[in-house]
């Protein structure tokens, strides 16, 4: 067990129900909370932003989706006065060096990983021993 909360933000179920298999089955964490819609995630986030120990360690973020952006979320996530260290590793399937630019404009953005998330990948993360609270993902 790394973590103890891993928020999971993705718009495709298939993928939040993937992405839980695995986690659960690495012991990556002891509670996955998972949200559809971007916007949820940063209300709870911004409900819980002065509470450490609300706060997720990881939060697993997808960009390309339908009511707000991974981009967009990162524009509002920086600006929340959350006091918690974050590292946030981008997990993406895309090869656009666009996307990959991007990821250098946030500094809470640690490295580019592509997609699919495994046991490996996961362990991966846990060896840098930069741990996280995001993990982006780009769809």
């Amino acid at each position: 067990m790394k973590n103890k909360l891993t928020y999971i933000i993705d718009d495709d179920k298939i993928s939040v129900k993937l992405m839980n298999i695995i986690i659960s089955k690495n012991r990556f964490c002891e509670q996955i909370d998972s949200f559809y819609n971007p916007q949820f995630a940063l209300d709870t986030l911004k409900l819980n932003c002065t509470q450490n120990e609300k706060l997720p360690d990881v939060i697993l973020l997808d960009i390309n989706m339908r009511v707000m952006d991974g981009w967009q979320f990162l524009d509002e996530f920086i600006q929340l006065p959350i006091k918690k260290d974050i590292s946030i590793f981008m997990i993406t399937s895309s090869i656009d060096p666009f996307d990959i630019e991007m990821t250098k404009k946030y500094s809470v953005v640690k490295e580019y990983i592509m997609k699919p998330i495994t046991a490996e990948k996961l362990n991966k993360i846990c060896s840098q021993n930069l741990f996280f609270e995001i993990i982006i993902f780009i769809s």
